[in-house]
């Protein structure tokens, strides 16, 4: 059995998840409070970050390693590409949503709104939203741009970007703060990726104290 420490609203986590839940991979999902520095945790990763996952004899970590790792060694249905080229650019828009994205939006918005009060540290920092409401329409407006020219974000066929992309605006969409109304296109390539079964799960996925809108488990939104 494999073995996935998470939270739920982590998009590193979920990018892990999609991919797992993808390959139709069976997964033990441990909920980890990585921000209290258990000893045993940190034992599991010394730098103590999610997600962490132990298979096939090892623990792992790093969402992007993961993720290539099963790509990997179960190779059906491949989320990295055989070409080069376009393994460049799959791996370039993952670290595009898993570095620029992260840095601009998701810790701007869901770290002061949701992580704060988890890990009691105060108040939400206004200046922090309103730059992360300000940077998300910027990111959309770039995904519209690359959808007007592709069927997914990296090319024609799904791949590891579109699931690293969803992760990171699947848990926005959990505290409302997608306006799916900006591009149609990433809304019906959310609304296609959100219908996968793979994505399942993180629709269930329930944080005491913030309760999901009624739209995010509707797939026609």
């Amino acid at each position: 059995m494999i073995r996935l420490y998470h939270v739920p609203l982590s998009p590193f986590c979920r990018k892990v998840r999609l991919t797992l839940a993808e390959k139709k991979l069976e997964v033990e999902l441990v909920e980890e409070r990585y921000w209290e520095r258990d000893p045993e945790f940190l034992r599991r990763n010394p730098a103590g970050k999610i997600p962490v996952m132990r298979m096939d004899g090892r623990l792992m970590a790093e969402s992007q390693a993961i993720c290539e790792y099963l790509d990997e060694t179960v190779p059906e249905p491949r989320l990295m590409p055989k070409d080069p080229a376009a393994r460049y650019e799959v791996r370039r828009l993952c670290a595009w949503f898993d570095d620029t994205f992260h840095a601009e939006v998701t810790s701007k918005l869901l770290y002061e709104r949701v992580n704060k009060k988890l890990m009691k540290q105060g108040y939400p920092d206004s200046k922090n939203v309103k730059s992360g409401a300000a940077r998300i329409r910027y990111h959309l407006d770039y995904m519209n741009w690359l959808l007007e020219q592709r069927r997914w974000l990296a090319g024609n066929e799904m791949t590891l970007a579109d699931f690293a992309a969803a992760a990171h605006l699947s848990c926005l969409d959990y505290i409302s703060d997608v306006d799916w109304n900006r591009s149609q296109n990433v809304r019906d390539w959310y609304a296609k990726i959100k219908s996968r079964p793979a994505f399942r799960s993180l629709l269930a996925d329930q944080v005491p104290g913030f309760p999901p809108p009624p739209h995010y488990a509707d797939l026609d939104f």
